[in-house]
């Protein structure tokens, strides 16, 4: 009996269940598009020089500016290659209240609450991935950016009558920054960049309120801003 049941064993011996197969991994990538929304503080600058009606220089440059907060919205897409590297391209809007003051001296007279309230960036960025979850990126492109009308006073406040229209500048941006990769909502991601802008240069009418008409005399003003924003961004197809 013994050796009938040992004769069984050998002829079906006990089999192993088979390994199970590991499930595909799943990898994050920096390749897709996304939103981006954001707040920051921004700059502006201006190097201002008043020219009289025969084009003469009225007084000597000066440098007026403002300061003030803003809203950022965008978005862009981004291919990551080379394991380590990513390039893109990127598109936003500011929503800025940033305001100064704008000094006449020969006329003696002043420009209270200069405000950008707008600029608008397309461009592009390259960035280098240290880890997996980190992308740090230089950026620049062309921009436009948008100052409200100012309306002139004396020294005292009151208004002489005359005004500088609004304005739109253009010109081209430079940045620079990081983002970031949250492993716990793995589209979620954090942005900080740095970015100057240089909107060159444009002779801005002194006009006449009453009247409309420009008097010939004019200021000629070169404009720069610099911001610093802080985004939440959401990727779309982060993962392969």
């Amino acid at each position: 009996m013994i050796s009938t049941v040992g004769a069984a064993i050998a002829a079906d011996p006990p089999r192993k269940a088979p390994a199970a197969v590991p499930a595909p991994l799943t990898v994050a990538t920096w390749t897709g598009c996304y939103l981006t929304g954001g707040v920051g503080y921004g700059m502006w600058n201006q190097d201002n020089q008043t020219f009289n009606a025969i084009g003469l220089p009225a007084d000597a440059e000066h440098i007026d500016g403002g300061r003030g907060w803003l809203g950022r919205v965008g978005g862009g897409c981004d291919y990551q290659f080379a394991q380590k590297w990513v390039i893109g391209a990127l598109a936003d809007c500011d929503f800025a209240r940033i305001k100064g003051d704008m000094s006449l001296p020969d006329f003696g007279w002043q420009g209270l609450g200069e405000k950008n309230n707008w600029s608008w960036a397309a461009g592009a960025r390259v960035g280098y991935l240290p880890w997996d979850q980190l992308l740090v990126f230089i950026s620049g492109g062309y921009t436009e950016s948008n100052f409200k009308q100012v309306n002139l006073s004396n020294l005292v406040g009151n208004l002489v009558g005359f005004h500088i229209g609004e304005t739109s500048y253009t010109g081209w941006w430079l940045g620079s920054g990081y983002e970031y990769r949250f492993d716990w909502l793995p589209s979620l991601y954090w942005k900080t960049e740095y970015r100057f802008a240089d909107l060159g240069s444009q002779d801005n009418a002194i006009i006449n309120t009453a009247t409309g008409v420009p008097t010939g005399e004019f200021v000629h003003s070169r404009k720069f801003i610099q911001t610093v924003t802080s985004s939440l961004v959401w990727r779309f197809g982060g993962w392969r």
